[in-house]
């Protein structure tokens, strides 16, 4: 089959964001998958993008609920890929539809929790695998600044810039810096609850962008068994820096997935 044929066995690909982004961030990926014949749809989660729900209240489940929705909407199975929190939400999202519905889980440069853990207990075992920060340059923990209630917080914009964007574009960077937002506290709080018996048998892959300066996620794709860990020499935002690249990955991983 030739990449720009459509496949009638394709499973719906749903792009779920990280923190502080939208569904804006996969502008360039959803037409490239599509021009593959791949069925593809980017959320945003509440409280995010063009979604205007107020952020103070928004929990976990919150997001959960929006991508188990928007999965149950589609007639077959689908692949959940996440991005770097969402690896969070994809895991729990994995847990409550199920293998009937998820054929596989995609972590991009994403948090890969086992049952019981939180965003924040993973940075904190991930921080202590790492070295001593000696270059000079501010990291994730760094540059985050949180709201005077402690409900919420946002990245400096200008650490933002080095963190997330530093390989792209001048016009990336701008249109990105634009769109970052606030992120509620609790989803990152949270622990996911997740079993064996579901979330344990659907197949996981790891993407690890090998450039990123926001955290060295080398430990967090070994947190738990993945069919393939994929390796792109690319900052924590490829689907700006290298957007091609990516959606080779993508398609190599479905087509795996329906062997």
């Amino acid at each position: 089959m030739k990449n720009n044929e459509p496949s009638q066995k394709s499973d719906t690909y749903l792009l779920v964001h990280g923190a502080w982004h939208g569904a804006w961030c996969w502008d360039k990926i959803v037409p490239l998958l599509q021009a593959r014949g791949q069925q593809v749809i980017a959320l945003d989660l509440p409280g995010h993008g063009n979604d205007t729900q107020p952020q103070l209240g928004i929990t976990l489940d919150h997001y959960v609920e929006a991508v188990a929705a928007l999965a149950n909407q589609q007639k077959g199975k689908v692949i959940l890929v996440g991005h770097s929190m969402a690896g969070m939400v994809i895991s729990q999202a994995a847990e409550w539809l199920g293998e009937h519905k998820v054929s596989s889980l995609i972590y991009l440069d994403a948090f890969l929790p086992q049952n019981g853990d939180s965003l924040f207990s993973l940075v904190d075992a991930t921080m202590k695998q790492l070295p001593p920060n000696t270059s000079g340059k501010p990291t994730l923990v760094e540059g985050i600044i949180m709201s005077e209630d402690y409900k919420t917080n946002f990245v400096n914009p200008e650490m933002a810039e080095w963190l997330f964007y530093h390989d792209c574009s001048q016009e990336d960077k701008a249109f990105a810096l634009a769109r970052i937002s606030n992120e509620p506290v609790a989803p990152l709080a949270t622990p996911v609850h997740l079993t064996q018996d579901v979330y344990g048998v659907i197949p996981k892959y790891f993407i690890l962008c090998t450039e990123g300066k926001d955290m060295d996620k080398t430990f967090l794709s070994t947190n738990v068994a993945c069919q393939k860990v994929y390796k792109l020499a690319s900052g924590h935002s490829p689907f700006f820096s290298m957007p091609e690249k990516l959606v080779d990955v993508f398609c190599e991983i479905a087509s795996e997935v329906r062997k």
